[in-house]
């Protein structure tokens, strides 16, 4: 009698670990080729610098992608698949943890471009899923040029980021909306390079970012009536993260990441809306 009970347990456990990856996997997918926009780097542009459709990319998605030639730098995204040779499939769960939470490579140099302070924030439960997912792609082989680093790379985390939130954490709405934002890069983008920004000029824009598409500049996103999104309706803030609409109609041009925001859950969507909303106005 006992054998079959045994038999029933571990089944029973396999099945529920089984579940548990699968979800890990899941949020994993969701966080990867949503919020984090990993493809926006990792994954090649067209000819204009958009983001290629899936049916065009097909099986080299998040196999290597943008260049940037900068004072400080020449990078190429390099390939996230799990192809040994050219990708991160000889990476232990470990070294991947220390390049997206430290931004350190298994061989100890720093990585540049990746805003690595920026997922400092990360929940030990979304760090996993965004792991087990990797773990998921099609080895692809793609060697990208190895990176030129003309100075030494930093490593900014911004305020309120420091440490891992807890998943208990996100179950406040604006707590949620600053995790997400952080995650998402928003205020990466948005907020000025310049020093003490973060302090100063949260969110208020300015930065310009060259291109095929030829030069866009980060908008100001602050709460400010005349010169940010602070008359803005929930809906149009909406509608400019999913689909790049600017409130007037205009589209918004690269490197804006609206593909893959628009797979960001409506919940989410109202969480980053009302963290927003928190901003104070810059003019």
């Amino acid at each position: 009698m006992l054998a079959p009970l045994l038999g029933l347990l571990c089944s029973a456990v396999a099945t529920s670990a089984a579940g548990l990856q699968s979800e890990l996997v899941a949020r994993g997918d969701y966080l990867v080729n949503g919020i984090l926009i990993c493809g926006n780097c990792h994954t090649r542009r067209g000819p204009s610098g958009e983001i290629l459709p899936s049916q065009e990319v097909g099986d080299t998605a998040l196999s290597g992608g943008q260049t940037w030639d900068e004072a400080a730098f020449k990078v190429t995204a390099p390939n996230i698949t799990q192809d040994k040779d050219t990708g991160i499939g000889n990476y232990t769960d470990a070294e991947l943890r220390q390049v997206l939470r430290k931004g350190i490579k298994r061989n100890g140099a720093r990585v540049a471009v990746m805003p690595s302070g920026f997922y400092e924030i990360m929940t030990e439960h979304d760090l996993d899923a965004v792991i087990a997912y990797l773990r998921t792609l099609k080895p692809v082989s793609n060697a990208v040029p190895a990176p030129i680093y003309k100075t030494a790379q930093q490593h900014e985390i911004p305020p309120g980021g420091e440490t891992p939130y807890t998943d208990a954490m996100l179950n406040d709405k604006i707590a949620r909306g600053f995790y997400l934002a952080t995650v998402g890069l928003c205020m990466e983008c948005h907020t000025p390079w310049q020093p003490q920004a973060f302090a100063d000029r949260l969110g208020a824009g300015g930065n310009e970012f060259h291109g095929p598409w030829g030069v866009s500049v980060s908008r100001n996103i602050t709460a400010s009536n005349s010169k940010g999104i602070g008359d803005w309706t929930d809906d149009e803030i909406k509608r400019a993260i999913t689909q790049g609409i600017a409130r007037d109609g205009s589209k918004l041009k690269p490197p804006m990441s609206f593909q893959y925001y628009a797979n960001v859950s409506a919940a989410d969507l109202d969480a980053i809306v009302a963290y927003l909303r928190t901003v104070p106005p810059r003019e």
